[in-house]
């Protein structure tokens, strides 16, 4: 990415942006999103961490790989990224958002908040909102 197209990218994100927190997904509306086909997760973690707990449902691609994996990032789908701590989840959107992701969030809270998401009484309501 060009220093220019990050520039016009970050120029239009003024403070009435941020502050809306349009930039981001709470794990609720994503799980709902995603049961309804209308979204996906985007881990951008490291083989090496998703080796310890990964998320079948997610499209595995490492933030460092991003730029040669685009053509596998739908553009037709809200696009949340994911990672353990929120740095490279950060670097993913914004990179995306410059490349012309307009549908791209950040998972509010990140990996923590997405857990409590996963538990059996949650992940079986969502079950059943997808498949019925």
């Amino acid at each position: 990415m060009s220093n220019d197209t990050f520039s016009q990218w970050l120029s239009g994100r003024d403070f009435e942006y941020w502050s809306t927190g349009q930039h981001k997904i709470d794990p609720p509306v994503f799980f709902e999103k995603w049961a309804k086909g209308e979204a996906v997760l985007l881990d951008v973690r490291a083989p090496e961490e998703r080796s310890f707990m990964s998320f079948p449902f997610a499209l595995e691609i490492p933030v460092n790989e991003l730029p040669a994996r685009l053509n596998e990032i739908p553009r037709d789908k809200i696009v949340a990224t994911l990672c353990t701590a929120g740095d490279r989840s950060n670097v993913a959107f914004a990179y995306l958002q410059a490349q012309g992701f307009d549908n791209v969030r950040i998972i509010s809270g990140g990996y923590a908040s997405i857990i409590p998401e996963i538990w059996p009484g949650k992940v079986r309501k969502t079950l059943q909102a997808k498949n019925g």
